[in-house]
């Protein structure tokens, strides 16, 4: 199966893998309660379906009553996996709400700590993050393991057009002190939307809600920059994932899907209303996001799915850097349908290529539906 998919299959990797590529194989970033009973079994089942990273959440997922139990079970369910030897886990997350909690998880796991890649750090700005970037480098220090950092941005202050800039230059001085562990920058859509009472619906994207568009936009611009001081930003949550009626006409139903004879697939993703989800996943890539927080299994495949490089792309960005091409020029793409400009190309194809590294290259004639299809199969 592999084989009739992919020109190049994708890379093998660990959590102890360079953070340059993990950054990139985050993917779909699914997250969970860490109140579940059940999580340790959880999370092996989601890993064994293909969930390269997860969340396991002490913070808006539960209520403020639950926090105790939640930390506890959470020590729980880690040491659970930590004994069980070979397990295929996902990169393991925790989104905590206060500094002091980092430190306190790591003492209380011990050694179970090595199934722990690090942590999710809510409503990040300068004069909050410090903390728990002090925080965190002390339990990797005292743990003896590397241990990353997520920072969310969701902050009123980030999303009030007056607080913006200022903000932003805090959060990038925070994160460039500590670049060498801050593995991603996570974007919370949903804390933006609650600061103007907004909530959007099934069949609009976060693009479409103008007010959360232009921090998205800022965000990329001050902290997305592919000039060695970016960071990788990911895509923010899709909400939803069953809608009983719909107010526009689907995208499904403008899309190659018509030229598929796979009916069955096709009602499936109507089933599961994919459109809005399938849409703002491609906005997320042309607006320099990558991977997407995730709150239900079935956005895992499509995300995924549509992070794997099509034969064209790969193609192109290999021209673009073939070592002759270093001065620069323009060329006719081998597949003869546009324009490559070697310099102004360049950035693109260096971060496709580490894309195709992580999650692999089409064969000519496969595309997103046919990986969706494969992946559905399983």
């Amino acid at each position: 199966m592999r084989k009739r998919l992919f020109y190049r299959e994708p890379c093998e990797f660990t959590a102890d893998s360079p953070a340059r590529l993990l950054s990139v194989a985050l993917g779909a970033t699914l997250y969970s309660p860490a109140t579940r009973p059940r999580l340790a079994d959880d999370v092996l089942k989601q890993g064994a379906r293909g969930v390269v990273s997860m969340v396991l959440c002490l913070e808006d997922s539960i209520s403020d009553a639950d926090v105790v139990a939640g930390e506890e079970n959470l020590v729980r369910q880690l040491t659970d996996l930590a004994g069980r030897p070979g397990a295929d886990l996902p990169l393991l997350f925790v989104r905590v709400r206060e500094p002091g909690q980092i430190g306190d998880l790591v003492r209380r796991l011990g050694p179970a700590v090595a199934v722990l890649s690090g942590f999710v750090l809510p409503k990040f700005t300068a004069e909050r993050g410090l903390p728990f970037l002090e925080a965190l480098t002390a339990a990797e220090s005292a743990c003896g393991r590397r241990l990353f950092a997520m920072p969310v941005l969701e902050s009123p202050e980030l999303l009030y057009r007056e607080s913006r800039v200022e903000t932003l230059e805090g959060i990038f001085r925070a994160v460039d002190k500590y670049r060498d562990r801050v593995l991603a920058l996570r974007l919370g859509v949903t804390d933006f939307c609650s600061s103007y009472g907004l909530r959007r619906g099934p069949d609009m994207t976060a693009y479409d809600i103008q007010v959360v568009a232009s921090v998205i936009s800022d965000v990329v611009n001050m902290l997305g920059r592919a000039d060695g001081t970016g960071f990788t930003v990911t895509g923010p949550v899709w909400e939803y994932f069953r809608v009983q009626e719909r107010m526009f006409k689907p995208q499904l139903r403008q899309s190659p899907f018509l030229e598929v004879e796979a009916t069955a697939l096709r009602q499936k993703l109507i089933e599961h209303a994919m459109d809005g989800l399938l849409r703002e996943i491609s906005l997320d890539r042309a607006n320099g996001l990558l991977g997407k927080t995730c709150i239900h299994p079935s956005h895992v495949l499509p995300v995924h799915a549509l992070s794997v490089v099509s034969h064209e792309e790969f193609s192109d960005a290999q021209d673009i850097l073939r070592p002759e091409r270093d001065g620069g020029g323009v060329l006719r793409s081998a597949y003869t349908n546009k324009m490559n400009e070697v310099k102004p190309h360049r950035a693109w194809a260096e971060r496709t290529l580490v894309r195709a590294e992580v999650f692999g290259v089409t064969n000519e004639d496969i595309g997103f539906v046919e990986l969706l299809a494969a992946g559905l199969a399983e």
